[in-house]
């Protein structure tokens, strides 16, 4: 009887052990994948530098300097007042015509989120080796018959911000390294995925920027990690265009 405990204890420990082993080789796999992807798109010019841009005709401004940021957007709002909003490590703050005006809390996440949100996906692939990021190697897959690496991205609770339970799919090209597909499910404010695929590539100051056509599907419950047949088999509505303009980048004087 003491055998058979012994043999069926050993066991147990051997899958366990395969499988931490294939977790951490799983885990390993995405990082150099998601390294090769960093260095394809210049992104280690993005830890100290300023980053400027347009979309759909709000001014966007990204400072970063190793870890320190200023995230701001200016637009006239419909009454034509200048709008300034301004995320950075210390908080949230908007000025309305150079005046400072007092917002509650739940006001301020919502504009931090939006401000936060423009700038996450406008220099992708930067931000997946911050601190709350966890990868995982989905495989290999064909697009438009190229062969692409498939990572899943997702987030600890601790560090990951209000969106911690979002989830993204990102595709790697094997050969060039540079991220031409992303999907993501948002889990805050009613929820939503989209795909998108890149349109239009501008590289400024040694940095890769993308301009995307943004795609919906009809089920609400679809798996991101399916986008990729879904779009191969044209199932997918296209919704928008992401275009940045003007980009500019300069170094932090």
């Amino acid at each position: 009887m003491k055998n058979y405990t012994y043999t069926w204890l050993l066991l147990g420990l051997l899958l366990l052990f395969s499988a931490c082993s294939g977790n951490e080789t799983e885990k390993s796999e995405a990082q150099a994948i998601v390294d090769a992807a960093l260095k394809a798109h210049g992104s280690e010019k993005l830890d100290q530098g300023i980053v400027t841009f347009k979309l759909r005709d709000i001014q966007y401004r990204a400072l970063r300097d190793n870890g320190a940021f200023v995230y701001s957007r200016t637009f006239t709002d419909s009454t034509g007042q200048r709008v300034h909003d301004v995320l950075s490590n210390s908080g949230f703050k908007r000025t309305i015509d150079d005046t400072e005006v007092e917002l509650p809390e739940e006001k301020k996440e919502t504009y931090s989120n939006s401000v936060n949100a423009v700038v996450y996906f406008a220099l992708l692939p930067y931000f997946l080796n911050d601190a709350a990021v966890q990868k995982s190697y989905l495989g290999e897959v064909k697009i438009k018959g190229e062969p692409y690496q498939k990572i899943k991205v997702t987030f600890a609770q601790e560090g990951g911000g209000e969106g911690f339970e979002d989830q993204y799919i990102y595709w790697f090209h094997k050969d060039r390294h540079t991220m031409d597909y992303l999907a993501y499910n948002f889990k805050e404010n009613g929820g939503g995925s989209r795909f998108r695929e890149v349109s239009n590539v501008n590289e400024i100051g040694g940095i890769r920027f993308q301009d995307y056509n943004n795609y919906k599907i009809a089920d609400k419950d679809f798996l991101i990690e399916n986008y990729d047949r879904a779009f191969e088999a044209g199932k997918l509505e296209k919704v928008s265009e992401i275009n940045l303009e003007e980009v500019q980048v300069r170094e932090i004087e």
